[in-house]
């Protein structure tokens, strides 16, 4: 006989069925997964502030509110961390800075007071690449996070912690965010999903900004369903976020389990599938035949600006626009050089020093991209590349060349929406991620094709050892 799944490992739906049914209370979930982070935080470094007390409370509301028939959706009761830039009322938000270890915001960020309403409870606040400046989440202030499947290993980053905890149980979602691929590099090196829509459809207001015009905000789960699901809690429109896309918000689930026949895959081999690994490869080459059953027809399609962009020197490209980042940490590099990160105050000093006239040549020819990249996809329903090069380094050796943002940045650049879904391991157990991108606001259709992927797949089943 088949044992029952542990509370703290049920899918959001699952969850929520057993809530709604009486046979689970919030307080019980949220106790399991706090369980689950004082049994895994040893070996994962995960957090930075675990928020226990808090959670107890907002739980035992959930509980009166479902008992009193108050129902807030999906989320009611469900346990979801926040990457620790994301500012809570009350609670530390470092940006995963040693400067900032005492910073206490007086507001929720926009996404904080959506999951509020959604019911959602806050176990804590995840561990993250210092500011998230960089891929391995190796916090020289915090620790580094480890790999559940292999914790000599990276999980990536910036957003390792969400991943982390996300693969293990110690939190059923959490929210990340992603300048160059800081939501779906951790996801696919730990093998969970991580969903960045669209450029402007979640709003920024009240997280610690990494560069303006890149910004994404978006959640990692356990499977497909659960990421739609978390999507639809927190986007929307917010004036007071400058970037926030003032479209209508269909609800993500809304094609989960329909079909694939008639939609049409293009897999841009240039860029997207160069200088990849033969393992990451290998299973990808095999989620694209998979996708072709599902009925899909599949084209080989061409980017020449982005692969352009790709091929300009030393990354030249995206460094331009990561000079946001300069300007906005210009004051406190002043004030606080050493209380920097070597990697980060190094990456810093150098995307200070772009020209202006770089970064705005950049942002032209990004406008370029966009355009390109929106009649590409008049032409194919979505793209499907490897998310990554390789899978997960070791934290000894980091990622010294950048290589885990080669792959996804160019969705940061275009702003599409774009998801990463597990589709295989390599020799040593390693996961490896599928990506795949959509139009512009168009979360549905995206979800739609890695749900059916998922499923058709026993990938997002399997759990790490921890």
């Amino acid at each position: 006989m088949n044992e029952p799944t542990p509370p703290h490992l049920l899918s959001i739906r699952e969850a929520g069925a057993e809530l709604r049914a009486g046979r689970l209370t919030a307080s019980a979930l949220t106790e399991a997964t706090l369980a689950r982070v004082e049994e895994t935080e040893s070996q994962l470094n995960a957090y930075i502030t675990v928020t226990a007390e808090h959670a107890r409370t907002q739980a035992q509301a959930a509980d009166h509110e479902l008992a009193a028939g108050r129902d807030r959706g999906p989320l009611h009761g469900i346990p979801v961390a926040l990457k620790d830039l994301i500012d809570t009322a009350g609670i530390a938000t470092t940006g995963g800075s040693g400067f900032l270890r005492e910073r206490v915001p007086d507001h929720d960020a926009a996404v904080v007071t959506r999951l509020a309403e959604a019911g959602a409870v806050l176990p804590g606040k995840l561990n993250l690449h210092e500011f998230a400046f960089g891929t391995t989440s190796a916090n020289p202030h915090y620790g580094p996070v480890h790999n559940p499947w292999d914790t000599t290993r990276s999980p990536g980053g910036s957003s390792g912690g969400s991943a982390a905890a996300v693969a293990v149980g110690s939190a059923m979602a959490a929210l990340g965010s992603d300048t160059g691929g800081s939501i779906r590099i951790p996801a696919a090196l730990c093998g969970v999903v991580g969903l960045m829509g669209t450029y402007g459809r979640v709003s920024r207001r009240g997280v610690l900004p990494l560069s303006w015009s890149l910004d994404h905000v978006g959640p990692l789960a356990r499977s497909v369903e659960d990421a739609a699901l978390v999507l639809n809690a927190i986007a929307g429109h917010d004036p007071a976020d400058p970037g926030s896309a003032d479209e209508p918000v269909p609800d993500a689930t809304a094609e989960l389990g329909r079909d694939l026949r008639g939609l049409v895959v293009g897999l841009p081999r240039d860029p997207l599938w160069l200088d990849v690994e033969q393992p990451v490869r290998d299973a990808c080459e095999r989620a694209v035949e998979e996708l072709r059953a599902l009925g899909t027809e599949v084209r080989e399609v061409e980017l020449p600006l982005l692969a352009e962009m790709r091929r300009m020197e030393r990354g030249r490209f995206h460094r331009a626009l990561l000079s946001e980042a300069g300007a906005y940490h210009a004051r406190w590099l002043r004030e606080h050089p050493e209380g920097y990160g070597e990697d980060v105050r190094a990456t810093l000093e150098i995307v200070s020093l772009v020209p202006a006239t770089t970064y705005i040549n950049a942002q032209r020819m990004r406008r370029l991209a966009i355009e390109e990249s929106h009649a590409l996809l008049t032409e194919v329903d979505v793209l499907v590349s490897p998310t990554t090069e390789h899978t997960a380094p070791t934290i000894a050796d980091g990622d010294p060349t950048a290589r885990l943002v080669r792959l996804t940045a160019p969705y940061d650049v275009t702003g599409i929406p774009a998801i990463s879904v597990p589709c295989g391991f390599d020799a040593d157990g390693l996961p490896i991620g599928l990506m795949i991108g959509a139009r512009h606001f168009d979360e549905v259709t995206l979800c739609r094709v890695a749900h059916a992927y998922e499923q058709a797949t026993e990938w997002h089943g399997r759990r790490p050892p921890l």
